[in-house]
């Protein structure tokens, strides 16, 4: 007997890269070698390969590659986004607006403006799903207001925020607004005039590219500082020689998961309703966490009273089942999620909460291995808990 498949649930955390997109970088490793700032013939070669992922970039998020930024990954689009905003911004105002949920590249980012730097934000509510409200939005802003920037989709639970609403708000005051849409990618529109933002983040690990290579777009008029000096790369605003392989491998993955976005995304909720069905059928004192249907197609967050997080981990893995406990950032942690106590789920509840994220090689076989294994799991550490009568 051959060794059991893993059954891989964490697909929010990285995907792996799909064989089309490792074909296309696979010549920037080896003849196709040049530096894209070189003027000779293998340089030209490189320059092109970049300009061309750049324009099929662009064309996805509907903006000019003009506004297309490439980096090392979702994080430092992030903080480019912040930093770069609030430090050009600074004569102007002093305030940034920013939701409890956002992923950590974020929310660690503003406070340490506001710790550091002096910079003041708002960390505005969520409802019980972790959906901020527009007209919050609205009410926070102040003369002194210079940023706002609102997460697309939950990387933990899989809410889907009112993206263009706060856009249309942000828009008619004059500031800036950023998204962090790096859960969004294949399974949400990135056309960036129908969100109406003006700065927007992605990674290409999380949608079957590579790892090491990420975008900012800006849009044309908004005032960035650099993040990095020297060469003057992507337009002067983060220097450092391209990554061309991840540039091309990034264009390649996007356009495959723009392609297949609808047909894959009614694929993948099936899928995640039934394992979401399966398991609060089967085991009591659990719940969803998120917006029952605003969210991500394939995410899948599940609570469970009486039990950690980090158990249930353990036990999946020994199964052959890989899943998280959240963020893939800040998992190993004994923290409860910030995100779900900001949607005022309670400290011992949010510590057994289990993310799965589907992909495109799960199946619903793989779905029933799961919810084959899933009752027994939980009541054998429920059994070793103080607090748990059956």
């Amino acid at each position: 007997m051959g060794e059991r498949r893993v059954v891989y649930l964490d697909h929010a955390a990285t995907t792996a890269v799909h064989p089309q997109v490792i074909e296309a970088m696979l010549p920037y490793y080896g003849e196709r070698y040049g530096n894209a700032s070189s003027v000779h013939s293998l340089g030209r070669e490189a320059r092109q390969a970049v300009d061309n992922a750049r324009a099929t970039v662009a064309e996805i998020l509907n903006c000019s590659p003009r506004e297309i930024i490439f980096t090392s990954c979702g994080t430092e689009s992030d903080n480019l986004a912040i930093r770069g905003v609030c430090w050009m911004r600074r004569r102007q105002g002093d305030h940034a607006i920013t939701s409890s949920v956002e992923h950590h590249a974020v929310s660690h980012t503003c406070e340490q403006m506001e710790r550091q730097f002096g910079f003041e934000v708002t960390y505005l509510p969520v409802d019980e799903y972790g959906r901020v409200d527009p007209a919050d939005v609205e009410r926070a802003i102040a003369d002194t207001t210079i940023l706002i920037s609102i997460i697309y989709a939950n990387n933990e639970v899989g809410t889907v925020e009112p993206i263009a609403e706060i856009g249309e708000i942000a828009r008619r005051r004059g500031i800036p607004f950023h998204t962090d849409a790096v859960q969004a990618a294949g399974a949400l529109s990135l056309d960036v005039q129908e969100l109406n933002v003006d700065l927007l983040t992605l990674s290409g690990h999380k949608f079957y590219g590579p790892k090491g290579v990420g975008v900012l777009y800006v849009r044309e008029g908004t005032e960035l500082l650099c993040s990095q000096t020297g060469g003057g790369h992507e337009w002067g605003l983060r220097s450092g020689t391209e990554n061309v392989a991840g540039i091309v491998g990034l264009a390649t993955a996007l356009k495959l998961a723009e392609e297949r976005r609808e047909k894959e995304s009614r694929r993948l909720t099936a899928l995640r309703d039934r394992l979401v069905e399966g398991v609060l059928s089967s085991i009591d004192h659990c719940w969803l966490l998120g917006h029952p249907s605003q969210r991500l197609p394939n995410n899948a967050n599940i609570a469970f009273e009486y039990v950690e997080g980090e158990g249930i981990l353990l036990a999946l893995d020994m199964e052959g089942i890989a899943a998280s406990s959240g963020s893939a950032c800040s998992t190993g942690s004994s923290d409860a999620s910030h995100v779900a106590l900001a949607m005022g789920v309670k400290p011992e509840v949010a510590r057994g909460a289990i993310r799965m994220t589907l992909g495109h090689e799960n199946t619903e076989e793989d779905v029933d291995r799961v919810l084959e294994v899933f009752p027994g799991i939980v009541q054998r550490l429920r059994a070793m808990s103080p607090l748990y009568e059956a």
